[in-house]
């Protein structure tokens, strides 16, 4: 080969490699196209690695580990209830003795207008007479006071309107007063509390009547444990916790249909264990002419009694209901043995005389009256607060 030729091609190979290298250097200094662009990835090499997988397979999640997500703040935990601290039962009835008048005045001020009319004739004695009945004095009773009423008024020969009123109180307050003792027996036996059972037909109030209760005692210092013996009803057992909540007494309660002696005696058991003053026992409103049911109020009490004495079985009266409520303390009377009455909804009748009928047929006293829907509205019962609230003129 010619010398000259063999030159040439080397020359050739050597501007052609030359050329190349000056390309590919040129491309590497131009910035990348809009299709070609990265977005900058942390960790170098590694970070870009992570971004190609990913974009080769979408379901693959490489690089580093995401960041941990911040923590769940904890449930907010309902507030407890607060306390209340509920008015001691002293001076309670005084305090309500504004709205006790306020529903028997027609009855106190419609013996007042008669026993101060110009004329008492047999007519107007008649007339007093069906004025106390009307309020479920009872005839017997009310036929004492008339006579009774009559003879002094004869004596006596005139009848001012304060005569009168005193007349009149004298009367009713020897109706209402009874040698028995009003006070609720609440009283611990050593270490043993005083258990008393709040019993009455449906309707009548018998749980709120056991709360407000709960409130008296723990107005006066007392501790208290309630039961929920009601398992019949649904709402009782909640509707007593509500209330014991509120004044810091615990609730000896189990699922609807249990045993209600068995949970009666579980809430003395807890009174013992707990150094409590009382225990106070909600049962089942049951109907007194269903003989079944009041056999098994019977044994709540037997069952209890193994535990501790029964102080009190308080039944309670709707004194809207009238004669019928004398026919249903009859009843329990005769299968509990009942040493108090607890009149409801006296605030809402003219009926009061209901007090005096249900002490002279069972010799069993009135010792609390419900005067409203507020939680403090039970109160003992005091004869003569009642009797000037009935003869009020406010």
């Amino acid at each position: 080969m010619d010398i000259t030729l063999l030159v040439a091609i080397i020359i050739a190979v050597v501007l052609l490699a030359a050329g190349g290298f000056f390309l590919v250097r040129t491309q590497s200094s131009v910035k990348p196209g809009k299709d070609e662009e990265r977005p900058e990835t942390p960790g170098g090499s590694a970070g870009a690695t992570a971004v190609q997988d990913r974009e080769r397979d979408p379901g693959t999640v490489t690089g580093p580990p995401a960041q941990a997500p911040p923590p769940v703040e904890e449930a907010v935990r309902p507030a407890e209830p607060e306390l209340e601290t509920p008015p001691p039962s002293a001076g309670r009835m005084v305090r309500l003795r504004a709205r006790l008048a306020r529903s028997q005045s027609s009855f106190g001020q419609g013996l007042l207008n008669l026993l101060s009319s110009d004329s008492l004739d047999e007519d107007a004695w008649e007339e007093i007479e069906d004025t106390l009945i009307t309020a479920d004095i009872g005839v017997t009773s009310a036929a004492q006071i008339v006579e009774r009423l009559r003879t002094r008024v004869k004596v006596l020969g005139t009848r001012g309107p304060d005569e009168v009123r005193a007349l009149l109180r004298e009367e009713l307050l020897a109706q209402i007063t009874t040698d028995t003792d009003r006070t609720v027996r609440t009283e611990p036996h050593g270490d043993r509390p005083a258990v008393i059972m709040v019993v009455g037909v449906n309707g009548t109030g018998k749980t709120t009547t056991t709360g407000k209760l709960a409130r008296v005692l723990v107005g006066d210092g007392r501790s208290v444990v309630l039961g929920a013996a009601d398992t019949f009803r649904a709402a009782a057992s909640e509707q007593l916790q509500t209330w014991g909540s509120r004044v810091g007494a615990p609730v000896v309660r189990r699922e609807e249909g249990a045993d209600p002696a068995s949970v009666a005696f579980d809430a003395v058991s807890r009174g013992v264990e707990d150094g409590a003053d009382t225990v106070i026992i909600d049962t089942a409103g049951r109907l007194h002419t269903k003989t079944g049911l009041m056999d098994e109020l019977g044994k709540v009490k037997r069952v209890v009694e193994k535990r501790a004495q029964v102080d009190e079985v308080l039944l309670v009266l709707d004194a809207t209901t009238g004669q019928n409520g004398l026919r249903q303390a009859r009843v329990f009377g005769e299968v509990v043995n009942v040493t108090g009455i607890a009149l409801t909804k006296l605030d809402g009748t003219a009926k009061g005389g209901i007090i005096v009928q249900v002490q002279r047929e069972l010799g069993v006293p009135v010792k609390l009256v419900g005067l409203g829907e507020g939680p403090d509205d039970l109160a003992p019962f005091d004869p003569e607060v009642f009797v000037d609230a009935i003869l009020s003129q406010d």
